[in-house]
């Protein structure tokens, strides 16, 4: 009697996502085998019953989403791309965790076709996954009529012991239970099991009871992680649920079936060892002596292509109907799913003169947003309880609510890290360009998830405002320091610290057309005057990254001063005092250095001189980076300790952030060049 004859085809799918998960991790000698092989049967069923998706056109947008949270467990996904179709082979099964895999140690979006997103930090995931559901949410209120559902669909996750433990998680679910995320429906593996041992040590969490509290729908299955009827009961009752996001949880057995690892941190996160393979292959009743073996009634009876061909070409009939009835609508529809930024969208856009100033670039921003936001509708987003402050409310929207889905602004509460996830997770799920606004400092509590929006080189903007020490009196908690040199270490992002309105218009219109990566605009809190065009060069500049805003003076500089933000003005104001010296100076605004490093060298030297050797960086913040702009003959004025608690101006002036100051840096500098 063969294995399909002994145990059925189901039990031998379970057991081949079982065994390509251990047969893969023991080859790379890396990797965590224990999970695949305790959720494996979960995995079954949603993939195989519930899960829709057509692995020959993975983008097709109606598919469910599913998200691996707990994304060590990475050899899960794999196998079950693999089994249903996806372009993953077999050989790339076993070219896990090396040069040039598509199956990397974590999954990554882009890299391996049906990943929806970058998961490894834990927490991050299930944060992803609640702004998948949210712009699910949005564009069903936006879009769907009484007879066609063009948007249908679930986010499926499965999570772990330790997204639970990581903060993120009670931001993410408290949450999506505010806004009744039905269609979000997350399977939580209680293995009770992490790196050092029984949870038991660090978390006896009442899981059930918290998430009830959250105003979650709770099924608790027990130990009853290889119960295919149990599991299926319950996925149907949480898709059945309408007014709530869903959590089942199942207790899994870390290692399942392996006579010595099983139930022990070993089976986490490290390869059972060739004897211990052989050992659970042959509790599964499958040949021992067989690697990555998979049966031909398996690969037949996983493969999802046809079904999902099906699934596709249902919703398009259904689509097709929609075109004709709502032509206007499905015209919209598809333009925010290309993310289709209009001809003309900043025509709108105020120019600021000085008649307007001083005026914050926050506030600036704000007029900005809602100058323009009406041409792109499919742009939401919001602040972390600071919407007040960072001036970022879409003026013609209320608040995305239960019932209200259609609205444009969120309303994240005192979630930082929940914000900039779920961020991801819209513009993942597509139909959507959001925005997620903070004061500057907290992006403490939200850089992981910035970091990943990086590695995905997704466009998102983050709206970051009370940029320096011209906070002021909330003192050194609230004050930047670091930051702006930390993100711009960050590949992919583009950091942008606009001196005037003016810059913070182009600043935005730089941020709505890239396409590479996460755009942090960084706003002042203090008022700031607008340039007048009569005495410094467009504001347009700020597109290339850099560029002299002095009207020049003098044929050839004797000094460059650079500076960013709010200290151009400084800048502008040192060079009148300079030239009154007969030291010829030139300003340059260096609002972004990663698009300035984008120019081709002959505008960077236009810019910077290589020949003018006198130059000072002038930001308040800390120095470190500014070699590359200013070189080993440099100066740079910048602050490389903490803030203080005093009124803004008190601050600058205490740090060295003055007229004076420059002035004096600059004599000593050209004073030593003259010397020597």
């Amino acid at each position: 009697m063969d294995t399909l004859e002994k145990i059925g085809i189901e039990e031998l799918s379970i057991n081949t996502i079982r065994t390509l998960s251990m047969d893969a991790v023991q080859k790379a000698q890396s990797g965590h085998p224990g999970t695949p092989m305790a959720l494996a049967p979960v995995a079954y069923v949603l993939w195989k019953k519930y899960l829709k998706h057509n692995p020959e056109y993975p983008e097709w947008f109606n598919r469910d989403r599913f998200i691996l949270s707990n994304g060590h467990a990475s050899m899960l996904l794999y196998s079950l791309l693999y089994l249903t179709g996806y372009d993953l082979s077999l050989d790339d099964i076993k070219n896990f965790r090396q040069w040039g895999s598509k199956t990397p140690g974590h999954p990554e979006h882009r890299l391996t076709e049906g990943v929806e997103t970058t998961t490894g930090p834990l927490g991050q995931g299930i944060m992803n996954s609640v702004g998948m559901a949210i712009a699910e949410a949005h564009l069903a209120a936006e879009f769907n009529d009484e007879n066609h559902k063009i948007i249908d669909h679930y986010t499926y996750v499965f999570c772990s012991d330790g997204d639970f433990m990581e903060g993120a998680s009670n931001e993410a679910a408290s949450l999506a239970g505010h806004l009744g995320l039905n269609k979000l429906i997350w399977i939580y593996d209680d293995n009770h099991i992490s790196i050092e041992g029984n949870t038991k040590i660090s978390y006896s969490d009442d899981v059930a009871t918290r998430f009830k509290g959250y105003n979650w729908h709770v099924q608790n299955l027990g130990d009853n992680a290889n119960d295919i009827e149990a599991i299926e009961d319950a996925i149907s009752k949480a898709r059945d649920e309408t007014k709530k996001p869903s959590l089942i949880i199942i207790r899994s057995h870390i290692g399942y079936g392996a006579p010595e690892m099983q139930d022990t941190p070993e089976a986490h996160g490290s390869p059972l060892g060739e004897e211990e393979v052989k050992k659970t292959k042959e509790f599964y009743d499958w040949p021992s002596d067989k690697k990555f073996y998979v049966p031909e009634e398996v690969l037949e009876h996983m493969n999802a292509k046809d079904e999902g061909q099906k699934y596709q070409e249902d919703w398009e009939k259904i689509y097709n109907d929609y075109k004709k009835n709502q032509p206007k609508l499905s015209t919209l529809f598809e333009k925010s799913l290309n993310n289709e930024i209009p001809d003309n969208w900043d025509k709108e856009i105020p120019d600021f003169t000085p008649s307007d100033g001083p005026i914050a670039t926050r506030k600036a921003s704000n007029k900005i947003i809602n100058s323009f936001v009406k041409n792109i509708p499919w742009m939401i987003g919001g602040s972390a309880d600071l919407a007040p402050s960072t001036k970022t409310l879409i003026d013609d929207s209320n608040y995305i609510e239960i019932g209200k889905y259609n609205n444009r602004n969120i309303a994240w509460g005192v979630r930082e890290h929940a914000m900039c996830a779920a961020s991801s997770g819209m513009y993942l799920h597509g139909g959507i360009k959001p925005f997620a606004a903070t004061f500057f400092i907290f992006t403490d509590y939200a850089r992981p998830a910035i970091r990943l929006a990086a590695l995905m080189e997704l466009p998102i903007i983050y709206v970051l405002t009370h940029d320096s020490i011209g906070l002021g009196e909330d003192g050194p908690t609230h004050q930047p320091i670091e930051h702006l040199a930390s993100l711009r270490a960050m590949p992919h992002t583009a950091v942008i610290r606009p001196a005037d309105a003016n810059e913070t218009a182009y600043a935005w219109r730089a941020a709505i057309n890239r396409k590479e990566g996460p755009t942090l605009l960084i706003l002042t809190r203090q008022k700031l005057p607008v340039f007048d065009k009569r005495n410094v060069n467009s504001a347009e500049g700020l597109l290339k990254g850099a560029y002299i805003i002095s009207k020049e003076k003098a044929d050839k500089p004797d000094l460059i001063l650079i500076a960013t933000g709010s200290e151009v003005h400084l800048a502008l104001e040192a060079q009148e005092k300079l030239e009154e010296k007969n030291i010829h100076t030139r300003v340059v605004s260096i609002p972004c250095w990663e698009l300035f490093r984008a120019q081709s060298t002959e505008y960077k030297n236009e810019v910077l001189p290589p020949e003018v050797k006198s130059r000072i960086a002038i930001e308040a913040a800390a120095s470190f980076g500014w070699c590359e702009w200013v070189g080993d003959n440099g100066e740079v004025i910048g602050i490389d300790r903490f803030g203080a608690s005093a009124p803004y101006k008190d601050n600058f002036e205490h740090f060295g952030f003055t007229v004076s100051n420059i002035i004096r840096t600059a004599e000593k500098m050209l004073k030593h060049k003259s010397d020597n």
